[in-house]
């Protein structure tokens, strides 16, 4: 054995070596989570257990890969880590234009945990936009022009530097191409033009992944970005009853849903229901439940009358009623949701009652997330992050995202065992307070639109036309130390 392989051996010794050795100085004493994750090494490949080197991650990391590297012909970069596209078997169930629809895999042999991701990609609710919609984005409601392969990135990806926790799950990326928020139940016939599958697509999926390895899973992770976040609400539930019936009770599902938790708020300037842009939400959703014949939850559907079902399409709303447990992921001052309301940043300064409109719905999300177990809303003006390869860089109180969501599961399995509260020092309610766009400092960066340049917390805010002056005389502050907290993100 070489020289590279017993330095290996080593190091991942020091993860699975029982307490009480000298080596262990400085490592996290493994819980019982970590220990049925060593137990259960015979079933896993590759199963180690991070919590031990959480601390110093990145270092751990170019260590492996660099001893990877030496040990096989091949260098890390080149191992597969493609998904590949499969069509449904089940020719029924389809796209928007009658187009098979289909997901892409890539199965990791051994793994017992199972990520599906629904991509997002706003919607279209009659057949005016809808036309619009397939001569401009057609990608979104046809099959016909999907590459052969994807590569992952985010959660998806299959490099543990851009994917610390989820790096060695089965991956599945399932396309949006119903342009129904993952709701709808109806085919294209002589009356429909389109067919809106969006649900059945997801239990078509689970029906066909059960015979590739799904049905021996552990955990399922149905996650989600925009459109796909809110599909996720929608579908969780769901998705954990059909398991359920086909015999797989003991799976573990789960939700996460990123950027899909919208206000049915007063927009800033109401504005006639012409478009997806211009239409406000819940008018959008009312007329879409109808022209998708969208289902929702029969627990959430029980909350309202017949007839007002499109409730179930807003976070705040869904949530109470849901048996799985959920992670939200949402910026507090979302651009989709900002779109929707009409606050428009074009690059001219905002007017001040635009910007009390923006400060104002950072306060009403919030507020919709503090009875959200496990949450993660940065003060950040941005749309999507799970699938971001920049998503390890952003923080809420000094704790990432991936972070967070290792915190999440590892609570979940300690109050499967023994009914414990989250772990001390393992947060998973982590809400900005702060109450400006971008006050957090690990916010991803802005540009200007017009010129392409990088701009800082202050130069962003004054481009919005933010008034130091009258901000700071408002908090009873020094213009300056106002613009030092800024600086830091406080």
């Amino acid at each position: 054995m070489g020289t590279a392989a017993v330095h290996l051996l080593l190091l991942l010794g020091l993860l699975h070596a029982g307490p009480g050795g000298e080596g262990r100085k400085g490592w996290r004493r493994r819980g019982p989570a970590a220990r049925e994750r060593g137990e259960a090494a015979a079933g896993e490949s590759f199963p180690l257990d991070f919590t031990a080197v959480e601390g110093n991650m990145d270092s751990f990391m170019a260590q492996v890969k660099s001893l990877a590297q030496s040990l096989y012909p091949c260098s890390a970069q080149a191992l597969p880590h493609d998904l590949r596209l499969h069509l449904l078997h089940n020719a029924s169930v389809t796209c928007n234009d009658g187009s098979p629809a289909g997901y892409y895999l890539k199965e990791s042999k051994g793994s017992r945990r199972w990520l599906l991701f629904l991509e997002g990609g706003w919607y279209c609710f009659n057949r005016e936009n809808c036309d619009t919609r397939y001569d401009t984005m057609r990608r979104l409601m046809s099959s016909r022009e999907w590459p052969a392969t994807r590569v992952g990135t985010g959660i998806l990806s299959s490099q543990p530097e851009e994917n610390p926790h989820w790096w060695n799950a089965n991956m599945v990326f399932i396309p949006y191409c119903s342009s129904d928020v993952w709701s709808g139940a109806s085919s294209k016939s002589e009356k429909n033009e389109y067919a809106f599958m969006g649900a059945l697509i997801i239990q078509e999926v689970i029906k066909e992944l059960v015979g590739k390895g799904l049905g021996a899973a552990k955990v399922l992770l149905l996650a989600g970005s925009s459109a796909g976040g809110t599909g996720v609400l929608l579908n969780v539930d769901r998705v954990a009853e059909q398991l359920e019936e086909m015999g797989y009770q003991g799976i573990q599902v789960r939700g996460l849903a990123d950027s899909g938790w919208f206000l049915d708020n007063k927009q800033y300037r109401r504005t006639d229901c012409i478009d997806t842009i211009t239409c406000a939400p819940t008018e959008a959703i009312r007329r879409g439940i109808r022209y998708w014949n969208g289902i929702v939850p029969e627990r959430c559907k029980l909350q309202f009358k017949e007839g007002e079902e499109w409730n179930c399409f807003f976070g705040y709303k869904i949530y109470p009623t849901l048996r799985c447990p959920v992670f939200v992921v949402q910026w507090l001052f979302d651009e989709a949701q900002l779109t929707v309301d009409n606050v428009h940043l074009t690059g001219q300064p905002v007017q001040e009652g635009q910007w009390l409109y923006i400060q104002n719905l950072g306060r009403e999300l919030r507020s919709t997330l503090k009875d959200v177990t496990a949450s993660f809303a940065p003060a950040c003006l941005s749309h999507e992050i799970i699938t971001r390869n920049h998503w390890t860089d952003i923080q809420v109180k000094g704790t990432s995202l991936p972070r967070a969501l290792h915190c999440w599961d590892r609570s979940l399995h300690e109050s499967n065992k023994n009914g414990k509260a989250p772990l001390k020092g393992c947060p998973i309610h982590l809400i900005d307070s702060c109450p400006w766009p971008h006050c957090n400092p690990s916010c991803p960066t802005i540009r200007d639109q017009f010129t392409g340049q990088e701009m800082n917390v202050i130069q962003f805010l004054m481009h919005m036309g933010f008034d130091v002056q009258k901000m700071a005389q408002q908090q009873g502050l020094e213009p300056s130390k106002l613009l030092g907290m800024l600086s830091s993100g406080n």
